[in-house]
């Protein structure tokens, strides 16, 4: 038990090993039977509230033990362990959304949280394999912000417009701003504005200097338009 929850790194990740694989599948298969079950969702509040408390449990607990775990090891403040990231900030939105229900909340959730965790997902930025707390704190967390984006869109009655897509966006490009000089104050990389992480990861394709920034404002506004599209596709078929 205090290896699996200790710093050191025993058996490395393998990005698409069996483990990696395993996770990936779970994902997918919970992915769609939130899908298919949207109206069970909908019209079960018991089932409905199990769902959502469940979900809720997974995004607190999962950040809990993760700071616990940065704190005991002395890297609250190294750089890239508070919730700072987009994912980071999904899963808080993702809290505040599943208590209060408020449509504000749910699309932006469902902008930032479905498509930036599942690339998460696919291209783990993460050390330590399945023997280490942190693959687990890393797949159960991303596969929950994902779930919880999902499941908030498909089982309620909120409704997303073009408008909503763009004021995530503006959203994003303010709260961008405020990371990008917390991370020149506090020499962070939150966001991975100053650079794609050592992992490989989409992110090693966005060029450098300039076109780095610009190619992710772009990609970001690509995913968005891309979670939009699917969201009509998604509302058609339902």
């Amino acid at each position: 038990m205090e290896a699996w929850f200790s710093e050191q790194i025993d058996q490395t990740f393998t990005t698409f090993g069996s483990s990696h694989t395993w996770m990936l599948s779970i994902y997918l298969v919970v992915s769609l039977v939130i899908l298919l079950m949207h109206q069970t969702l909908k019209n079960s509040s018991v089932l409905h509230n199990i769902v959502r408390y469940s979900l809720l449990f997974l995004l607190i607990i999962s950040e809990i033990s993760y700071q616990t775990w940065t704190i005991m090891h002395g890297l609250w403040m190294e750089g890239s362990h508070l919730p700072l990231h987009l994912c980071g900030i999904a899963s808080l939105l993702g809290v505040a959304a599943l208590i209060t229900y408020h449509p504000k909340l749910i699309k932006i959730t469902f902008f930032i949280g479905i498509l930036p965790a599942a690339i998460a997902l696919i291209t783990p930025d993460i050390p330590h394999g399945y023997e280490h707390f942190r693959f687990w704190k890393f797949f159960v967390h991303h596969m929950a912000i994902s779930w919880t984006s999902l499941f908030l869109i498909i089982s309620t009655k909120v409704t997303i417009k073009g408008k909503d897509l763009l004021e995530t966006f503006f959203y994003l490009i303010i709260y961008s701003v405020f990371i990008f000089i917390f991370n020149i104050y506090f020499e962070t990389n939150y966001l991975y504005l100053n650079g794609p992480p050592i992992a490989g990861t989409p992110l090693d394709w966005m060029g450098e200097g300039v076109m780095y920034y610009i190619s992710l404002v772009l990609t970001a506004l690509f995913v968005f338009s891309l979670m939009y599209f699917l969201y009509k596709l998604i509302k058609k078929t339902r």
